[in-house]
């Protein structure tokens, strides 16, 4: 710059020099990097499109999550459908409830694992102690009769709420005083068509009413009336439980059946899995674990 002269571009810079710039060509665009190393069972590689693909089927916390859970459902999939294949299975497609047929690598999977996989029958003496160990899991549901008083608001109106709450508070202080009155004001007062039978709803199960409802008659007593009112997505409810009904233990012959089922899905999953993980063993696979605790995509 000293003696006025200009500065040679980076293009005509001689050899050697300083400069190691060169022009990017543009012509060709820039390729994409992938999301992952290439995922592959036993040299079939699955695209990493048909993993984006799947990942809608596994929500999970973040992409990367979902995308290890899909890479791992493939890459399962594609090491059942290689031992279906080497053992010469030919498909034989079911139709469900729906009448809508299986696909042919579903029908083989299917197949694959009644062919290949032995599930034992649970025993009446297994059965047993599961019912034993499990209780209070096997009650009949307890049954409410109810009436209530229904003030109804849209919840999207927040003024319409607020009248509504006030005068539901305001037929709950009568109530609370004059507690023979429940029926008439229900005829008079409730937006519910269960008015027309002093509020009257029958017998109620779980299920039966929202869960704001079931909540404040499991607190309480036969003949009492709620002190406040219930809000839910109807409105507020004035409520007075007639009667409960509480559960009764099932006798064991009675749920005999449910049981052994839910033990033989449970052993059905866990050998299922070990099925799988001999597999993989065998298999060379590349891009995810699938012997590993949380089967994530290997770096």
């Amino acid at each position: 710059m000293r003696d006025g002269g200009s500065v040679p571009s980076p293009k005509d810079a001689p050899t050697g020099s300083y400069s190691t710039y060169q022009e990017p060509d543009t012509r060709v665009p820039p390729r994409a990097r992938p999301l992952f190393g290439a995922v592959s069972v036993n040299g079939v590689e699955i695209a990493e499109s048909d993993i984006l693909a799947e990942a809608q089927n596994h929500p999970a916390e973040n992409p990367g999550a979902a995308l290890a859970a899909a890479a791992r459902a493939l890459a399962i999939r594609e090491l059942l459908l290689q031992r279906a294949m080497e053992i010469g299975l030919a498909p034989k497609p079911e139709e469900d409830a729906e009448g809508r047929a299986e696909t042919g690598e579903d029908a083989k999977i299917r197949m694959l694992i009644e062919q290949e996989v032995e599930v034992p029958s649970a025993t009446a003496e297994e059965c047993l102690r599961f019912y034993e160990s499990n209780r209070a899991r096997f009650r009949s549901e307890p049954i409410f009769e109810a009436s209530h008083i229904l003030i109804a608001a849209d919840p999207a109106d927040a003024k319409a709420r607020d009248t509504a709450c006030l005068d539901a508070q305001r037929l709950t202080g009568v109530l609370i005083e004059h507690p023979s009155e429940f029926t008439t004001m229900a005829r008079t007062h409730s937006a519910c068509p269960s008015a027309a039978q002093g509020g009257n709803l029958g017998q109620l199960t779980r299920g039966s009413t929202v869960a704001e409802f079931e909540r404040a008659l499991q607190r309480l007593e036969e003949g009492e009336i709620t002190t406040n009112p219930v809000e839910s997505r109807f409105g507020f409810h004035i409520i007075r439980l007639e009667r409960r009904i509480d559960g009764e233990d099932l006798p064991f012959d009675f749920v005999r059946e449910r049981i052994g089922g839910w033990l033989e899905a449970s052993t059905w999953s866990k050998a299922v899995s070990q099925f799988i993980a001999i597999l993989a063993a065998e298999a060379a696979i590349t891009g995810i674990d699938l012997l590993g605790a949380d089967g994530g995509l290997v770096q």
